[in-house]
């Protein structure tokens, strides 16, 4: 009889052991994935483009799916000064204090000038505040819209932005109607899904900047909901599909690591 109950504690032991190994393999595993969430990456590229005439290089600080993450000291101390500061869009979502996306802004004023596209969680806050915000910042706002970023012996460099897709806000015709078909164009699109087949065949678009999919923030054995971020080209189009550097509903991430992107631009024939 003591020997039955004996072996019982013994498996009961043995089960309460197994649960309490797997609970810290939890545990451990989420602490894990939270601390990747929180990664302040610097991913350095140099594209040479083909229709990048310039003998000057440009460079760009891209960053896009902020989000509710905050932009420390120690991070933007080690972002070097840009040409122009690209926001790629969700830099706020619901919920969160609209305070914090201006400190972020004002610390990523000290690398350059600010530019900024909608995506579609900037769309969930009060739009007149947030300009309110981008007005005191001096952000330049590109929504079917574009700018000069920079012009050398006459002939410019433009960046064109559209509004959110998701929001059905965006016109890449109308935002590239305002440059001259023989200028390169940098394009930002907060969603990378079908930007390409919508640019005329007319216009110089050399590179695009997204966001959005956050590469798809958990992916498991390689697989995710969207497609991990990296570089796509079509014809002489290069895409850039960022991994963002927040997060969405839970601050963790698995095989697609934050990111932003430090870009220098080349002349092809310039080595």
């Amino acid at each position: 009889m003591l020997k039955a109950v004996f072996e019982q504690a013994e498996q009961v032991e043995k089960k309460m052991k197994k649960l309490a190994g797997l609970f810290l393999l939890g545990i451990t595993f989420g602490a894990y994935m939270v601390k990747r969430a929180f990664e302040n990456n610097i991913d350095y590229k140099t594209l040479e483009l083909e229709h990048y005439s310039f003998k000057k290089k440009s460079t760009i600080f891209f960053i896009s799916d902020v989000h509710r993450r905050v932009l420390s000291d120690r991070f933007i101390a080690a972002i070097p000064s840009a040409d122009a500061v690209i926001i790629g869009g969700d830099l706020v979502e619901k919920g969160m204090p609209l305070s914090r996306v201006e400190e972020n802004l004002k610390q990523l004023s000290q690398k350059g000038p600010l530019y900024f596209v909608y995506g579609n969680n900037d769309e969930e806050v009060d739009r007149i505040k947030l300009n309110e915000i981008f007005d005191r910042c001096h952000v330049t706002v590109l929504e079917n819209s574009a700018v000069k970023l920079k012009e050398e012996d006459g002939h410019p460099l433009w960046l064109a932005g559209i509004g959110d897709a998701s929001s059905e806000k965006d016109d890449v015709a109308l935002a590239l109607s305002y440059v001259n078909c023989h200028d390169p164009i940098i394009l930002i699109s907060h969603d990378p899904r079908g930007v390409i087949e919508e640019i005329p065949k007319d216009r110089k678009v050399i590179l695009i900047l997204s966001g959005h999919t956050h590469g798809g923030q958990i992916r498991i054995f390689g697989m995710g909901p969207y497609e991990l971020g990296g570089l796509k080209k079509s014809g002489s189009t290069i895409h850039l599909i960022s991994n963002g550097y927040g997060t969405s509903a839970f601050p963790i991430r698995l095989g697609a690591a934050p990111e932003t992107h430090f870009i220098t631009l080349k002349n092809l024939n310039n080595r």
